[in-house]
Protein backbone atom coordinates (compact mmCIF):
# COMPACT_ATOMS: atom_id res chain seq x y z
CA UNK A 1 0.00 0.00 0.00
CA UNK A 2 1.38 3.34 -1.06
CA UNK A 3 1.51 6.42 1.13
CA UNK A 4 -1.23 8.16 -0.91
CA UNK A 5 -3.58 5.15 -0.62
CA UNK A 6 -2.85 4.92 3.09
CA UNK A 7 -3.60 8.63 3.63
CA UNK A 8 -6.81 8.45 1.57
CA UNK A 9 -7.98 5.52 3.68
CA UNK A 10 -7.50 7.55 6.85
CA UNK A 11 -10.91 8.66 8.25
CA UNK A 12 -9.76 12.18 9.17
CA UNK A 13 -8.56 12.79 5.59
CA UNK A 14 -11.90 11.53 4.20
CA UNK A 15 -13.75 13.71 6.70
CA UNK A 16 -12.07 16.98 5.60
CA UNK A 17 -11.78 16.20 1.89
CA UNK A 18 -15.25 14.73 1.34
CA UNK A 19 -18.87 15.66 1.91
CA UNK A 20 -18.94 14.49 5.54
CA UNK A 21 -17.20 17.27 7.54
CA UNK A 22 -18.60 16.06 10.89
CA UNK A 23 -17.30 12.53 10.30
CA UNK A 24 -20.59 10.80 11.11
CA UNK A 25 -21.26 9.05 7.81
CA UNK A 26 -19.13 7.72 4.97
CA UNK A 27 -15.93 9.34 6.28
CA UNK A 28 -16.05 7.20 9.42
CA UNK A 29 -16.62 3.94 7.57
CA UNK A 30 -13.83 1.63 6.58
CA UNK A 31 -13.94 -1.32 4.20
CA UNK A 32 -14.22 -3.59 7.24
CA UNK A 33 -17.10 -1.57 8.62
CA UNK A 34 -18.95 -1.85 5.31
CA UNK A 35 -18.74 -5.66 5.47
CA UNK A 36 -20.26 -5.86 8.96
CA UNK A 37 -23.90 -6.93 9.11
CA UNK A 38 -26.14 -7.01 12.19
CA UNK A 39 -26.41 -10.52 13.59
CA UNK A 40 -30.22 -10.22 13.43
CA UNK A 41 -30.45 -9.01 9.82
CA UNK A 42 -31.18 -12.49 8.44
CA UNK A 43 -34.02 -13.26 10.89
CA UNK A 44 -37.35 -14.26 9.34
CA UNK A 45 -39.37 -12.82 12.21
CA UNK A 46 -39.14 -11.22 15.62
CA UNK A 47 -41.26 -12.60 18.47
CA UNK A 48 -41.95 -10.54 21.60
CA UNK A 49 -41.29 -12.38 24.86
CA UNK A 50 -40.56 -11.88 28.55
CA UNK A 51 -37.31 -12.86 30.26
CA UNK A 52 -37.84 -16.09 32.26
CA UNK A 53 -35.45 -15.43 35.12
CA UNK A 54 -36.61 -13.01 37.80
CA UNK A 55 -39.75 -11.18 38.84
CA UNK A 56 -38.94 -7.98 36.93
CA UNK A 57 -40.37 -9.19 33.61
CA UNK A 58 -38.02 -7.50 31.15
CA UNK A 59 -39.16 -7.55 27.53
CA UNK A 60 -37.21 -9.54 24.97
CA UNK A 61 -37.12 -9.64 21.19
CA UNK A 62 -36.58 -13.22 20.03
CA UNK A 63 -35.17 -13.46 16.50
CA UNK A 64 -36.13 -16.57 14.54
CA UNK A 65 -34.58 -17.84 11.32
CA UNK A 66 -35.78 -21.01 9.56
CA UNK A 67 -37.88 -21.90 12.61
CA UNK A 68 -34.94 -21.70 15.03
CA UNK A 69 -34.11 -19.04 17.61
CA UNK A 70 -30.92 -17.28 16.52
CA UNK A 71 -30.70 -14.31 18.90
CA UNK A 72 -32.44 -12.85 21.96
CA UNK A 73 -32.07 -9.15 22.77
CA UNK A 74 -33.75 -6.59 24.99
CA UNK A 75 -37.03 -5.16 23.67
CA UNK A 76 -36.73 -1.37 23.31
CA UNK A 77 -40.56 -1.13 23.33
CA UNK A 78 -40.79 -2.69 26.80
CA UNK A 79 -41.89 -0.17 29.43
CA UNK A 80 -40.23 -2.37 32.06
CA UNK A 81 -36.70 -2.62 30.71
CA UNK A 82 -36.59 -0.22 27.74
CA UNK A 83 -34.34 -2.56 25.78
CA UNK A 84 -31.95 -3.49 28.55
CA UNK A 85 -31.28 -6.97 29.93
CA UNK A 86 -29.19 -8.08 32.87
CA UNK A 87 -26.33 -10.54 32.22
CA UNK A 88 -28.63 -13.49 32.91
CA UNK A 89 -31.33 -12.21 30.57
CA UNK A 90 -28.74 -11.44 27.91
CA UNK A 91 -27.58 -15.06 28.04
CA UNK A 92 -31.09 -16.53 27.80
CA UNK A 93 -30.44 -17.72 24.23
CA UNK A 94 -28.78 -20.76 25.82
CA UNK A 95 -32.20 -21.79 27.20
CA UNK A 96 -33.34 -22.56 23.67
CA UNK A 97 -30.12 -23.58 21.98
CA UNK A 98 -27.92 -24.94 24.78
CA UNK A 99 -26.61 -28.49 24.49
CA UNK A 100 -27.86 -29.28 28.00
CA UNK A 101 -31.49 -28.48 27.15
CA UNK A 102 -33.80 -31.48 27.33
CA UNK A 103 -36.35 -31.90 24.55
CA UNK A 104 -38.23 -34.78 26.12
CA UNK A 105 -40.09 -35.55 29.31
CA UNK A 106 -37.95 -37.28 31.93
CA UNK A 107 -39.53 -39.23 34.80
CA UNK A 108 -38.04 -40.83 37.87
CA UNK A 109 -40.23 -43.42 39.52
CA UNK A 110 -40.72 -43.37 43.30
CA UNK A 111 -37.58 -44.70 44.99
CA UNK A 112 -35.96 -44.91 41.56
CA UNK A 113 -32.35 -44.01 40.93
CA UNK A 114 -32.51 -43.19 37.23
CA UNK A 115 -34.54 -41.15 34.79
CA UNK A 116 -36.61 -42.61 31.98
CA UNK A 117 -38.00 -40.84 28.93
CA UNK A 118 -41.78 -40.57 28.55
CA UNK A 119 -43.86 -39.32 25.68
CA UNK A 120 -45.76 -36.09 26.37
CA UNK A 121 -49.23 -37.67 26.27
CA UNK A 122 -48.28 -40.22 28.92
CA UNK A 123 -46.78 -37.51 31.15
CA UNK A 124 -49.87 -35.29 30.80
CA UNK A 125 -52.15 -38.22 31.64
CA UNK A 126 -50.04 -38.95 34.74
CA UNK A 127 -50.34 -35.34 35.87
CA UNK A 128 -54.11 -35.28 35.30
CA UNK A 129 -54.54 -38.56 37.22
CA UNK A 130 -52.51 -37.21 40.13
CA UNK A 131 -54.44 -33.93 40.25
CA UNK A 132 -57.75 -35.82 40.30
CA UNK A 133 -56.54 -38.22 43.00
CA UNK A 134 -55.10 -35.39 45.15
CA UNK A 135 -58.36 -33.49 44.80
CA UNK A 136 -60.40 -36.55 45.73
CA UNK A 137 -58.15 -37.44 48.67
CA UNK A 138 -57.89 -33.88 50.04
CA UNK A 139 -61.50 -32.78 49.48
CA UNK A 140 -63.28 -31.11 52.39
CA UNK A 141 -67.03 -30.59 52.38
CA UNK A 142 -67.17 -28.90 55.78
CA UNK A 143 -64.74 -27.40 58.30
CA UNK A 144 -65.89 -26.54 61.82
CA UNK A 145 -69.55 -26.91 60.79
CA UNK A 146 -69.10 -24.47 57.90
CA UNK A 147 -69.55 -25.52 54.29
CA UNK A 148 -66.19 -24.99 52.57
CA UNK A 149 -66.18 -27.32 49.54
CA UNK A 150 -62.44 -27.13 48.89
CA UNK A 151 -59.32 -29.21 48.57
CA UNK A 152 -56.05 -28.78 50.38
CA UNK A 153 -54.59 -31.62 48.32
CA UNK A 154 -52.68 -29.35 45.96
CA UNK A 155 -51.72 -25.72 45.49
CA UNK A 156 -50.47 -23.42 42.75
CA UNK A 157 -47.42 -21.16 42.86
CA UNK A 158 -46.96 -19.25 39.62
CA UNK A 159 -43.66 -18.19 38.11
CA UNK A 160 -42.13 -14.80 37.44
CA UNK A 161 -42.92 -14.66 33.73
CA UNK A 162 -46.67 -15.18 33.95
CA UNK A 163 -48.62 -12.16 32.77
CA UNK A 164 -52.04 -11.06 34.05
CA UNK A 165 -53.94 -13.08 31.46
CA UNK A 166 -52.08 -16.29 32.28
CA UNK A 167 -52.51 -15.67 36.01
CA UNK A 168 -56.23 -15.12 35.46
CA UNK A 169 -56.60 -18.45 33.65
CA UNK A 170 -54.55 -20.34 36.23
CA UNK A 171 -56.58 -18.79 39.05
CA UNK A 172 -59.83 -19.80 37.30
CA UNK A 173 -58.61 -23.37 36.73
CA UNK A 174 -57.42 -23.98 40.28
CA UNK A 175 -60.46 -22.28 41.79
CA UNK A 176 -62.71 -24.49 39.67
CA UNK A 177 -60.79 -27.51 40.94
CA UNK A 178 -61.47 -26.38 44.51
CA UNK A 179 -57.97 -25.24 45.46
CA UNK A 180 -57.62 -22.31 47.84
CA UNK A 181 -53.83 -22.13 48.02
CA UNK A 182 -53.09 -20.14 44.88
CA UNK A 183 -50.25 -17.64 44.77
CA UNK A 184 -47.82 -16.06 42.34
CA UNK A 185 -44.34 -14.74 43.05
CA UNK A 186 -44.73 -11.82 40.63
CA UNK A 187 -47.40 -9.85 38.89
CA UNK A 188 -46.40 -8.25 35.61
Amino acid sequence: MGVRTWIESWPVYRQFSGEDPLGRGAAARSAGTERIRPRVSTADKVVKSVCPYCAVGCGQDVYVEDGKVTQIEGDPDSPVSRGRLCPKGSASLQLTTGAAREHRVLYRRPHGTGWEALDLDTAMDMIADRVIEARRHGWQWEQDDLRVRRTLGFASLGGATLDNEENYLIKKLFTALGAVQIENQARI
